[in-house]
């Protein structure tokens, strides 16, 4: 994002009265981003929804907790994600498809007749390929290959170290193009 809104929503944030005026500046700067981020991890566009909504109002009562020690960028994709991961949980428990790939085989098989998937065979075939990858490696790849993340930025998102994020986008890579090759 060329022209960065964090200083200025967190200058309002602080101000009396302007709140909710930094808080629609927060959502009209980053809802677009977050839900694409959300929906290529949960898949169903109300799942992504229902995630997004979930992760501002996480934001709107914690952002006064906000301790600026990462990007506020990077503390949004964070909820973001870990909204994303709960809802999956909560589906796949109630599915009680928690030890197989069976949420992950049902997302696949309706990623086609989604009324809100407009790719064309070769992107359903790489979300078919991505979904078959375990959850940190799909994590890792969305990331990194749609949001262009670096992997120090998602080191602060998901918490974990660049090293292991880099053998896990590697071993997704290779996941995937052999899905897509049929090897």
């Amino acid at each position: 994002m060329a022209d960065n809104p964090d200083r200025k929503i967190l200058e309002l944030f602080r101000q009396n009265g302007q709140k909710e005026a930094a808080f629609n500046l927060l959502a009209d700067a980053y809802s677009e981003r977050l839900y694409w981020h959300i929906r290529r991890i949960v898949i169903d566009h109300e799942d992504a929804d229902d995630a997004l909504q979930n992760t501002l109002l996480k934001v709107w009562k914690n952002l006064e907790n906000f301790r600026a020690e990462s990007g506020l960028f990077t503390w949004l994709f964070r909820i973001a994600t870990n909204e994303s991961l709960s809802l999956i949980k909560d589906r796949k428990k109630h599915l009680h498809n928690s030890e197989d790939q069976g949420y992950e085989n049902s997302l696949a098989e309706t990623l086609a007749t989604d009324p809100w998937f407009d790719g064309d065979e070769v992107q359903l075939k790489l979300q078919q390929a991505i979904l078959s990858l375990p959850e940190k490696q799909r994590l890792v790849f969305n990331l990194k290959y749609f949001e262009e993340m670096k992997y120090e930025d998602m080191s602060e998102t998901l918490q974990t170290s660049v090293g292991a994020l880099k053998a896990s986008y590697h071993h997704a890579v290779k996941k995937i193009e052999k899905h897509l090759t049929g090897e």
